[in-house]
């Protein structure tokens, strides 16, 4: 978490751009990313350079090559175009260099067809003056941002002050509800992974720490790195400022080549079908949809307008069997009346295999909405499997629950992984648990706790309803109260002692 100095050091560049006459929260990310974008990739090359320099090499495949930028108007060296390098020019040479130079061979650096290419065709330096570029520029660099965790919490932090993006049903989701789900779901290393809204990349950004930290085995492995640095991971987003920022997001993060295409996942041209193995998603839930711009496969498998519902369906549709996901929807869907609501709850439940339902606290999404939300685990199968799913009530989230969110103590998401994973524990985990593990007895727990199973059954004659309230039980705790007389006889016996210490009193004043 950034706080202190730190906070005080990345407000300044937000200040910077606002003063300087940038007041869109979107183009401001932007800019900054553009410019962190450029200060990693000459971070990359000052490390092959050493890494080169100890056995006499030269540099594999270097990013700024040897000679000049033939593309350009005026060609200059390619090291010019270096962070370490043009940041020295005064203040009119870095901006003519960084406008002129740096921004048009940014546009082409990605491989020729790439998802990098096409987001980037576009991208734009709107820094109006030298003097605003050199006062980013030298703020910029007073930040640390050498070391992985700073760098993902600075990034974060400022992708927090996006608050203009919770208008269209598009706002962010806080780091710590991302974390647990993609732990809940645990990425592999032969995974496909795709967020259909993918905004700013968190959740793809998550999915790729998770594998670094518990799956190290990737890098001893040509296939897997490869595997890793491209097809692993997609995303799509409509909105052209986010792919760019989730392009440049994956980027910085250490992936090289991910699919991060500017598109609407529910129109005609959506992702492949069948073709993923994990789903890691916080979609819109806007409102409606016109007919004409909703896919028509979409269209046939539910009859409806409502973003939430159709991103469901698309979820589905997108997964191969035995793909699972970890997606946030409004609570309507899950008692929602409507022939729609209904028909998408069966489609999980009869077809596939819901496994659980994590209600989430009402402020979870403050300050950009108060709207209840809840996390749906489901694996597609396309041949049933609900046998019983697993709801959890999520009370605190280490947050308080109104505009500030703040960090506080009480915290359930620990447990509800725990918990989840006493259930479905990881692939090899079995095997290595032993008694200082937690151990819980979850099908046992009775309908008051805060985490239980409810069979198919049931779900399926309360028409299919998910809400938690529909199945827990309130626990009414007997009290007994002591009768009227009683109460009264202990009311005498204290005014008597009144009395008698007010006459002691008064014979001592007299």
């Amino acid at each position: 978490m950034v706080t202190g100095e730190l906070r005080r050091q990345v407000d300044k560049v937000w200040d910077a751009f606002w003063s300087g006459g940038i007041a869109n929260p979107v183009e401001v990310i932007e800019q900054i990313t553009y410019l962190l974008f450029i200060k990693r990739l000459d971070d990359l090359q000052l490390l092959a350079e050493k890494k080169a320099s100890r056995f006499g090499d030269p540099v594999e495949n270097p990013i700024f090559p040897v000679g000049h930028d033939e593309h350009a108007v005026s060609p200059r060296p390619y090291r010019d175009l270096r962070w370490s390098v043009f940041t020295n020019y005064s203040s009119s040479e870095m901006f003519d260099v960084v406008s002129e130079h740096v921004f048009p061979w940014l546009r082409r650096l990605g491989a020729e067809g790439s998802s990098y290419a096409r987001n980037m065709r576009d991208a734009r330096f709107t820094i109006p003056t030298p003097a605003l570029l050199t006062k980013v520029v030298d703020l910029l660099a007073d930040i640390p941002m050498d070391d992985r965790d700073t760098k993902g919490d600075i990034y974060e932090y400022m992708l927090g002050k996006l608050a203009t993006s919770g208008t269209n049903g598009q706002f962010r989701t806080a780091r710590h509800i991302i974390k647990l789900m993609v732990d809940l779901q645990q990425p592999r290393p032969d995974d496909v992974i795709i967020d259909p809204a993918v905004g700013t990349a968190g959740f793809l950004v998550a999915a790729e720490e998770h594998l670094r930290e518990h799956h190290p085995e990737i890098w001893a492995d040509a296939g897997s790195r490869t595997h890793f640095n491209g097809p692993m991971f997609t995303g799509y987003d409509s909105d052209a400022a986010m792919a760019r920022i989730a392009s440049m997001n994956m980027l910085l993060h250490g992936v090289d080549n991910p699919t991060i295409e500017r598109a609407d996942a529910l129109s005609e041209g959506h992702p492949g079908l069948d073709q993923y193995s994990l789903v890691l998603a916080n979609p819109p839930f806007a409102g409606s949809l016109d007919d004409e711009t909703v896919a028509k496969d979409l269209q046939k498998v539910v009859k409806t307008r409502k973003t939430e519902l159709l991103f469901l369906v698309l979820m589905v549709r997108m997964l191969r069997n035995g793909g699972r996901a970890a997606v946030i929807v409004p609570e309507g869907v899950l008692f929602g009346s409507s022939n729609a609501h209904k028909a998408v709850r069966k489609l999980l439940v009869d077809d596939h295999k819901l496994d659980a339902v994590i209600k989430l606290p009402s402020g979870t999404f403050k300050p950009y909405t108060g709207v209840s939300t809840a996390i749906l685990l489901f694996t597609k199968t396309s041949s049933g499997g609900t046998d019983n799913v697993w709801f959890y009530d999520v009370r605190a989230d280490g947050m308080t629950l109104d505009d500030k969110r703040t960090p506080i103590e009480a915290d359930d998401l620990p447990d509800v992984l725990a918990r989840w994973r006493s259930l479905r524990p990881p692939i090899g985990e079995r095997a290595r648990r032993d008694e200082t593990s937690p151990v819980f007895d979850e099908p046992s727990n009775p309908r008051t706790a805060q985490s239980f199973l409810v069979p198919k059954q049931e779900i399926v004659d309360n028409n299919y309803a998910l809400s938690l309230n529909r199945y827990k039980e309130i626990e009414i705790e007997e009290v007994e109260h002591r009768s009227p007389a009683e109460i009264l006889d202990e009311l005498d016996a204290l005014e008597l002692g009144i009395q008698d210490g007010l006459k002691r009193l008064r014979e001592m004043l007299a």
